[in-house]
């Protein structure tokens, strides 16, 4: 079974560990800018909340890319980004709906998420347990709605 990134946003402290993690397992460097996972912070709320790739099941990303540059892995179920195929175009970065794929001007290529090979290193790196790599079954839409549902926030009209 393959599994995925569990992000709990109510653990996350905003300490940047899980960038710095990912910068240097991917550029051999801790920067932040390079990292394939941001922490985004909502001040007004006072919450910091991690994002990356969702590998989706349906991946526009996947399926904009002319070159045929992103693969799904069957190891992992990640959506890999092959350097050797990328032209560098940014037609996956339009399409994906999240905003995860980014362009890296180091390389003229694009970048995201790709679980590295199975054992996250945002994950590791976590000290608070916000990010976890978990059964992906146990992931999703469906149960990122099922809990929206339980949590109960008032719309506004």
């Amino acid at each position: 079974m393959w599994k995925s990134l569990h992000i709990d946003p109510a653990k996350c402290t905003g300490c940047l560990q899980c960038e710095m993690a990912c910068s240097y397992e991917h550029t051999g460097v801790f920067n932040p800018s390079k990292s394939r996972i941001k922490v985004f912070n909502f001040e007004t709320e006072g919450r910091k909340v991690p994002y990356t790739c969702t590998q989706c099941t349906e991946a526009w990303c996947l399926n904009a890319c002319p070159v045929d540059a992103i693969r799904v892995d069957l190891t992992t179920g990640a959506k890999m980004v092959f350097d050797d195929t990328c032209v560098g175009c940014k037609v996956c970065t339009i399409s994906c709906p999240f905003g995860t794929i980014n362009y890296n001007q180091d390389t003229g290529k694009v970048q995201k998420c790709d679980l590295c090979e199975g054992n996250p290193a945002c994950a590791e790196a976590c000290p608070t347990g916000a990010i976890t790599y978990v059964d992906a079954d146990w992931t999703g839409l469906d149960k990122m709605r099922a809990w929206a549902a339980k949590a109960n926030t008032p719309t506004t009209a």
